[in-house]
């Protein structure tokens, strides 16, 4: 894919209009402007895994406005987003004068209609309650293919341009924070959660190695991210396929491939006949997973071929008559990783020369190539299905085998129950999967239900708000640079 021809790096992060006031329906016939903190709270129990006894009773009223400015797409040319931004307001010395800035990056939607900014959406009105009624001016980008965005793909896992849409994102919501009243302190937060948590690293790696004379991020929380790229493909590949790989996988090779990387002449490259067709135009769409699958255009999470080898032990639901990568492909794969292997050790784990095309843009994609200056948690679930907690840890292992002066790095496995830190969440969270389980064998009398609905709700629903509470407090006592 070529390069523009006339670059426009001078619109980036410049808004287009001004910022627009999102109303709050708080019941069939009615709608708000302001949020005030108990009918947010109403929201938050009503709707929200644990609600405010996780979040906490909110203590300021929130407004949301969405705000349209120039990004980049992956080819550097010039193309619309928009952003959420949540300002907290009232008495309470708390929501009152120069308050911190937490940008924030959602995690993975195949929908293209995921809007930051609609807060009867249960990732908006979580970071809703988590942080702006707390206190904090959250800028939350809905990246370049979402929420009205003219692109047409989302540059799924692209760091260098999901990075800069962040950037561009922050210093367009900065422009307007003058026209809504919104005073800001020189306290700037990074976070994210799944594929959000790569893109907070992503975005912090851009700030310190590129604008560090624009931005001084004070700390910065990426949680549960799939940082350890190489590592995280070569897993798959070598058949333990993580839960929705069928979904995403796909997501990342089109914004491979619309990146220039040339990952195939034709998707049947990589797709059985089946599904190749218009595969690269179908997320992010108008569908959920399950609707795709129901209407014939992705498979049942079945990636691979049921004669198709490897296959680790307990992942047998992946490989399948019905499946989605070629055998062959999968073959050219693990010779490239047999040949050129990565990963040989946590200092540096990509002094590896991949030839395949995916393994190449996994690499150029993997965040563990530098060292973060500034105060960085790291939170995951080691028993997480969707975004294996190895990302976690092989990322943390990078940059402590760094010995770089200075490192300051927190890492929270909020599944394990051994003494130290954070003791309380780590509780609560297996309280969380236990009354799970047991709801769901009253339920049902499947044990095999049950243990299901704690794998299908670990990721998003059990980890995130036990991450994200941790990092708001990891985050309320990062010193300010």
């Amino acid at each position: 894919m070529t390069q523009p021809s006339t670059p426009v790096p001078q619109l980036r992060g410049q808004p287009i209009g001004s910022a627009t006031l999102v109303p709050v329906t708080v019941s069939a016939s009615s709608t708000v402007n302001t949020l005030d903190p108990a009918a947010l709270k109403t929201l938050v129990d009503a709707g929200t895994t644990l609600g405010s006894a996780i979040t906490g009773t909110p203590t300021c009223a929130i407004t949301t406005y969405t705000l349209k400015y120039h990004t980049i797409d992956s080819t550097g040319a010039d193309t619309p987003a928009n952003t959420a931004i949540i300002v907290p307001s009232g008495t309470n010395a708390a929501c009152q004068g120069g308050r911190p800035v937490l940008l924030y990056a959602h995690g993975t939607s195949v929908q293209k209609s995921t809007d930051m900014a609609n807060l009867a959406s249960t990732e908006p009105r979580l970071i809703a309650a988590m942080f702006a009624a707390q206190g904090y001016i959250v800028v939350a980008p809905n990246y370049v293919g979402y929420a009205g965005s003219t692109a047409g793909y989302h540059p799924y896992l692209d760091a260098q341009q999901q990075s800069a849409d962040m950037i561009d994102a922050l210093r367009a919501a900065r422009s307007v924070f003058s026209s809504i009243n919104v005073g800001a302190s020189s306290r700037l937060m990074v976070t994210g959660y799944s594929q959000g948590g790569f893109v907070a690293l992503a975005t912090q790696r851009a700030m310190q190695t590129q604008y560090a004379s624009e931005f001084a991020v004070t700390a910065a929380a990426p949680l549960s991210g799939p940082y350890a790229l190489t590592q995280f493909g070569d897993a798959i590949f070598s058949g333990a396929p993580t839960t929705g790989s069928a979904g995403f996988l796909p997501m990342l090779i089109n914004a491979g491939q619309r990146a220039g990387a040339n990952l195939y002449s034709s998707t049947s490259d990589i797709y059985e006949p089946k599904y190749a067709t218009g595969i690269d135009t179908l997320l992010p769409g108008t569908q959920s997973l399950g609707d795709l699958v129901a209407a014939g255009k992705l498979p049942d999470d079945v990636l691979f071929a049921a004669d198709s080898l490897p296959q680790t032990a307990g992942y047998a639901s992946a490989f399948g008559a019905d499946h989605l990568i070629k055998t062959a492909y999968r073959d050219a794969y693990l010779a490239d990783l047999k040949a050129n292997p990565c990963n040989a050790s946590s200092a540096t784990p990509l002094a590896c020369a991949p030839a395949q095309s995916l393994r190449k843009w996994l690499l150029k994609n993997d965040l563990r190539t530098y060292t973060p200056t500034v105060p960085l948690f790291l939170c995951g679930g080691d028993e997480d299905p969707l975004v294996p907690y190895a990302n976690t840890a092989s990322t943390a292992a990078y940059f402590r085998a760094q010995n770089a002066a200075g490192l300051q790095l927190t890492v929270l496995n909020v599944d394990t129950l051994a003494a130290g830190p954070s003791l309380t969440s780590r509780t609560e969270f297996a309280a969380a999967k236990e009354a799970l389980r047991l709801l769901t064998l009253r339920q049902t009398g499947s044990a095999a239900a049950a243990d299901q609905a704690v794998k299908d709700a670990y990721h998003a629903g059990l980890v995130a708000p036990f991450c994200l509470r941790e990092a708001r407090a990891f985050l309320d006592s990062a010193p300010t640079r």
